[in-house]
Formats: C-alpha cells, sequence, structure tokens
C-alpha cells in the first residue's frame, strides 16, 4: 500500500477513534442496563466504571503509543545512546529524564533500555534519570491526569516528576555507585566506547507508520492485562470501598498518609495507563491529591517487579540507594501537593 493510501487509512481511523470515544459514556451504562445489576447498587456503580474506564484508557493507549512509535522511528536506539553519552552529566540527566517521558513504558519495559544505556557507557546518573521519568512522567499519564484533574495539577505533577528523575539520577550520579553494579555489567560500562555518529534511517512514511501499528501491539502485549487489573481495582474501590475508609488511610489531615500510601504501593505493580483509575476512583472517595499522587508514583516508578528484573543488573546496596532517593522525592510531592492543593 503506498504512503498516501497509509495516511487516508490513519486519518479515517482517527475519526472513528474520536466518534467511538465520545460515546462511551452512554456505551458504558447501555452495558450495565443488560445486566441482572440495579445501576444504584455498589456492584452496579463498580460495573458502570469498569465498563466505562477499560475501552478508554485502551483507546488512550493505542492512539498515544501509535503516535509515539511513528515519532520514535526517527531516533534510532543508536542515535539516543550517541546523543546522552556525548553530554555533561547534568545535562544528560535534563535529556535522559526528557527521553523518558517520551517513553509510553511501565517501570518493567523501561528497564531494558535502561541496561543498553549502561552497557553503552552512560553515565551511571543519567541511566538512572531515564529509568526513573520513563514510568513516572510520561505522555499517557499526562493525558488521562488532564482529564481526570486538569492541566494545572497535571503540569504541576510533570515539573515535579522531572524534578525528581533529574534530581535523582545527579545524585546517584555524584556518589560513584558504578562499583555496585553486578560484576559482569560494570565489565561493559567500563569498557565500553561512546558510539560514533549514526546516519539517519531512511525509512518511508509506510514503514513508519508500520513502526506505529508494531508499538501498540508491542506495548499492549506487555500491559493490557495490568491496565484491566487496575481498573477492576478501581473500580472495586469506587463502587464498594467506603469514603470514610479512604479518607482515613489518605485523608489531608493525618500526616502519616504520604508515608503510607508510599509504603501501600510498592508491592503493587502496574503502569501509568493501569493506576490511572485507581487515582480517580481514590480522588472521588475524598482522599487527598498528594498523598493518591504519592501512591501513584510509587507503584509505577518503585514496583516490585521492576526490583526483581533490576537485581539481575544493580547489587543491592544500589537497589537500595534508588529506592531511598526515589521514595524521598515521592514523599516530598505528596508533602507539597498536599499543601499546595
Amino acid at each position: 500500500m503506498p504512503g498516501w493510501a497509509w495516511s487516508v487509512v490513519v486519518a479515517a481511523g482517527l475519526v472513528a477513534w474520536w466518534v467511538v470515544y465520545h460515546q462511551l459514556p452512554a456505551l458504558s451504562e447501555w452495558i450495565v442496563s443488560l445486566l441482572p445489576v440495579a445501576r444504584d447498587t455498589h456492584t452496579g456503580e463498580a460495573l458502570a466504571f469498569f465498563f466505562y474506564d477499560v475501552p478508554k484508557v485502551m483507546m488512550l493507549l493505542t492512539l498515544i503509543v501509535f503516535a509515539m512509535g511513528v515519532v520514535r522511528s526517527f531516533f534510532s536506539p543508536e542515535k539516543t545512546r550517541a546523543l546522552l553519552s556525548g553530554k555533561r552529566e547534568g545535562v544528560g540527566n535534563v535529556m535522559a529524564a526528557g527521553l523518558g517521558v517520551l517513553t509510553p513504558f511501565c517501570s518493567c519495559s523501561a528497564v531494558p533500555l535502561f541496561m543498553g544505556f549502561v552497557s553503552a557507557g552512560i553515565p551511571l546518573g543519567v541511566t538512572f534519570s531515564f529509568l526513573i521519568a520513563a514510568p513516572m512522567v510520561n505522555e499517557v499519564a499526562l493525558i488521562l491526569l488532564v482529564g481526570l484533574v486538569g492541566w494545572s495539577v497535571a503540569l504541576v505533577y510533570l515539573a515535579f516528576g522531572l524534578a525528581i528523575a533529574i534530581i535523582a539520577g545527579w545524585v546517584i550520579g555524584r556518589l560513584h555507585v558504578e562499583g555496585w553494579l553486578q560484576d559482569w555489567v560494570r565489565d561493559i560500562h567500563s569498557g565500553a566506547t561512546t558510539p560514533g555518529a549514526v546516519e539517519s534511517d531512511d525509512l518511508s512514511m509506510t514503514d513508519r507508520y508500520r513502526l506505529g501499528f508494531e508499538a501498540v501491539r508491542e506495548i499492549f502485549a506487555k500491559v493490557w492485562i495490568w491496565i484491566i487489573v487496575g481498573i477492576a481495582m478501581g473500580a472495586l474501590i469506587h463502587g464498594y470501598v467506603p469514603q470514610d475508609l479512604m479518607v482515613r488511610i489518605m485523608g489531608s489531615g493525618t500526616w502519616w498518609s504520604v508515608p503510607a500510601a508510599v509504603l501501600m504501593g510498592v508491592p503493587m505493580y502496574t503502569n501509568a495507563a493501569g493506576v490511572i483509575p485507581i487515582v480517580e476512583a481514590l480522588l472521588g472517595k475524598g482522599a487527598a491529591l498528594g498523598t493518591v499522587l504519592a501512591f501513584m508514583m510509587s507503584v509505577i516508578a518503585l514496583s516490585m517487579p521492576e526490583m526483581i528484573i533490576l537485581r539481575q543488573v544493580l547489587k543491592l546496596r544500589l537497589i537500595a540507594v534508588f529506592i531511598g532517593v526515589v521514595a524521598s522525592g515521592i514523599l516530598a510531592v505528596g508533602f507539597l501537593f498536599n499543601a499546595l492543593f
């Protein structure tokens, strides 16, 4: 199929996406009406939440990942590594965090690219800035947050999330903990050479569209189950969890709510798209914004599965440093958001 035909198909798909997306509220109510459940019950509330949020999140994820897949086709991994490895550490932290914003990865999906950066000889602190920013502050989380809490809060979240990634990466870099990499990784890191300039990829728009569709397929294969699990948890919270209980745990009047939210988030695992429905449900139950965002950040930036994968690359001491630095930043964000909002 020629490039112009692919462009027509993509344009038609965008129109269809827009029409279907705006019919989702009515569609969810219609589905619940077909079930033997009263709409005004806890079960009815939970089901309506679930049947609305599943297609909403899936559709947003499809659109965003496809667009970013096309954008990333202009930047090969070799070019990215060459770009980051040639910069001073502070500039590299900023660039790596910015790259993380543009990659729709969950924490575990970001680890392979993190490993590639380390193997390419990029400063360790710079690679950590990417590892933190990729799951915590990406376009999926930002766009969903805009719809949930508005532009002002989403932009403040972006600023604080980037600050955590940049500062935490810089701090880890200043600690000079390369000796705390696993031995095989340290040997590669210390002996790596900076990649040379890489020629631009000669891809047609047809190739780039195909890469966009491939990105959707690959990302969905990794995260779809976690999206459904996250939405199901959000639906249960939305429909069944008493408001008073959530306010006691995550209410703004209790100083310990922020650290408690972080501790609750670490054992869980989902990505930004999967945790947003839980955030929506918690906010609807009266939880404090800063506490809920601290919970969200800990789920997607300090997940237990991510730590298990990182154990193959980092020694326990470096994992502990990583958790301590990032958790401190998350706690600061939680307390600041509770004070500001």
